[in-house]
């Protein structure tokens, strides 16, 4: 590749649209960073406010005797139910084992079987702190209400079916039978799903419930599963879909969401791992918010989704609500045709024009390599780099031939230069003249880089949400999914990290290779600029890509790998230097009438010349 101008003109435009990319990224991490100091401050403070001076053994005692009290006066008619001991039921499917409990008739705890902790052989589990509930406010008398998550329900038993799914029932009765109210849980697991069906059924519901309305209240805590756990947090969302439209937040950038429209679901996304409630029928309005606790606990995001439903006018009413709990994998969501996969980053926000690409291209090849490559991940990327050069081939052939063009054309520009001297008006327009003689596309060079960076932004997406990444490794990289870090400094140099990533350093040694080759193609550069722009990129990439995914910098480092091949071949034994000459003198002869745009660039170019004949005229 020969750096002219208006190559250096792409290589510009494609770093400023990088340093874009990392500049919006970095406006996102430092919101992220304030939301989490400002919630930080807020949490200690309550806690501060609400720590007992005394903490006594007597104190606690009295303390429990005194909400045992209140939760029984509470309970009212169902005062039976606030009293007893939790029982827990196990379900399990080919996906998941899910555990129930009796004490509000809710789900404890998920444990997602294909997938593990991080830097350890146990299973991923979800919703299992005691901040994660499920439940709902009830009028248990006059004047009173109690939440059935702190209720204790009667379990009823569990009914496998004939198709496989498993129905498992818990009952929460009045114990006056003059109280008519009575509620059923019925949870329904598939046998190859991560979704829960939930089956509400309420007797009497005008009795429960004020107005018909139900306030649902689904809280979730997502605990720390990645190496990383602020770059989990970065990479963590909620969303939502409100009168049929999907919406999402990235959890630094605000904390509150208010509904004032009907709601289909709302969930979490922890960058791998996904919790959502859904309502088929929808929720009438609601408000979901959540806090971001310090790193140290091991949290991510505590959430909490108020809900609300009205129910008919009836002698009973019956909800149907849905869960989900497991990967945040797009394949596995968008069976759901719910809207589910668009909570899964493969290009959001200013970004969403790549989306597409990775949607119809990027995902389905990844699928295709991943199988045929025996899950090998590392090599799958390799195959997806190579599918992806051979794909642009002939957007690097254009670009190496207008790079030969050009080059063939540089004594006639440098006699054009020489001949009208510093006069740049005059020997532009001899150039713009000079190309269309031979039929050149001074913006040859260019372009071919710039229809390239929808892809390195499809890739970059998709790194950073392809679950089949994590925990993969490769070579001495554990987890593809995160960076690579063989060497560790034990100190941090600001805007490079604490280690140095194996993959980005040869993926910037391989940058530089191919500089330094392209550079040894094109005459001397007499402009600074033209001479170190090509090194530019390198160094930002060994800075700025130092603690991305290793997949990604291990693609860049085989891409590279790829071009140096390609560009040794392409100009060796591809292209005919002495044939393109040839051809451009043929071009010469030939009449070349001027299209419109042609005709009105060179009319603003004579009108400038003249302008500026007539300014240094009158200086003189």
């Amino acid at each position: 590749m020969n750096f002219d101008r208006n190559t250096v003109l792409g290589f510009v435009l494609l770093i400023v649209l990088f340093f874009g990319y990392f500049y919006y990224t970095n406006m996102e991490q430092v919101a992220f960073n304030k939301a989490k100091a400002r919630q930080q401050f807020i949490q200690d403070s309550i806690a501060k406010a609400n720590s007992p001076v005394v903490d006594t053994l007597a104190t606690a005692t009295a303390v429990a005797k005194t909400d045992s009290v209140l939760r029984s006066t509470a309970a009212g008619y169902f005062v039976t139910a606030a009293q007893g001991v939790e029982e827990l039921q196990v379900v399990e499917n080919q996906r998941m084992k899910v555990v129930f409990t009796n004490k509000g008739g809710q789900i404890k705890s998920v444990t997602v079987k294909e997938h593990t902790q991080f830097g350890d052989t146990m299973p991923v589990t979800l919703a299992t702190t005691s901040f994660a509930r499920f439940g709902y406010a009830i009028n248990t008398a006059l004047n009173r209400t109690a939440s059935t998550a702190a209720l204790f329900y009667a379990f009823q038993g569990i009914e496998k079916k004939s198709d496989g799914s498993q129905v498992i029932t818990f009952e929460l009765a009045a114990a006056d039978t003059a109280y008519a109210g009575r509620i059923r849980h019925q949870y329904t697991i598939y046998p190859a799903d991560y979704r829960i069906n939930l089956q509400l059924e309420f007797d009497s519901p005008a009795q429960l419930f004020t107005q018909g309305q139900v306030p649902f209240l689904w809280q979730y805590e997502a605990l720390k599963q990645e190496s990383d756990i602020a770059y989990e947090k970065q990479n963590t969302q909620v969303g939502f879909v409100e009168d049929g439209a999907f919406d999402y937040f990235t959890i630094g950038n605000r904390s509150t969401v208010d509904f004032t429209k009907p709601v289909g679901w709302v969930g979490v996304r922890q960058r791998f791992f996904f919790a959502a409630i859904e309502a088929p029928s929808n929720f009438t309005s609601g408000q979901l918010n959540w806090i971001l606790p310090p790193d140290s606990t091991g949290s991510v995001i505590k959430a909490t989704a108020a809900l609300k439903m009205q129910l008919p006018a009836s002698e009973r009413a019956t909800v149907g609500l849905k869960f989900y709990f497991g990967p945040a994998d797009y394949t596995v969501l968008k069976k759901y045709d719910n809207e589910f996969e668009k909570i899964v980053n493969l290009g959001q926000g200013a970004y969403t024009f790549v989306r597409p690409l990775n949607k119809y291209v990027i995902v389905p090849i990844f699928d295709f390599l991943k199988n045929i490559s025996l899950g090998n991940i590392g090599l799958a990327i390799a195959l997806l780099t190579l599918f992806i050069r051979v794909l642009t081939s002939p957007l690097i052939y254009s670009s190496y031939l207008s790079g030969a063009k050009m080059k063939a054309l540089r004594p006639e520009i440098a006699k054009l230069k020489e001949k009208y001297g510093e006069d740049q008006q005059t020997i532009s327009m001899e150039q713009m003249k000079l190309f269309r003689e031979a039929g050149v596309n001074p913006l040859g060079g260019c372009i071919p880089a710039l229809l390239q960076i929808p892809i390195f932004f499809a890739l970059f997406s998709f790194f950073n949400a392809e679950i089949a990444l994590r925990g993969a490794s490769f070579l001495w990289a554990n987890d593809l999914s995160a960076y690579d870090a063989p060497i560790r400094f034990g100190f941090t140099i600001p805007l490079f990290g604490d280690h140095l990533s194996l993959f980005n350093f040869l993926a910037t040694a391989t940058s530089l290779l191919i500089s330094v080759y392209s550079m040894s193609l094109s005459p001397d550069q007499s402009n600074p600029m033209m001479k170190y722009m090509p090194y530019i990129f390198p160094v930002f990439m060994l800075f700025f890509f130092n603690s991305l995914p290793a997949a990604l910098t291990w693609y860049y480092t085989v891409s590279n790998l790829i071009t140096l091949v390609l560009q040794f071949v392409i100009q060796n034994y591809i292209i005919d230097h002495d044939k393109i000459l040839l051809q451009i003198q043929e071009n010469r002869k030939k009449p070349k009438p001027k299209s419109m745009w042609q005709e009105k660039l060179e009319q603003m170019q004579a009108q400038q010349k003249k302008l500026k004949d007539m300014q240094d005229k009158s200086k003189r």
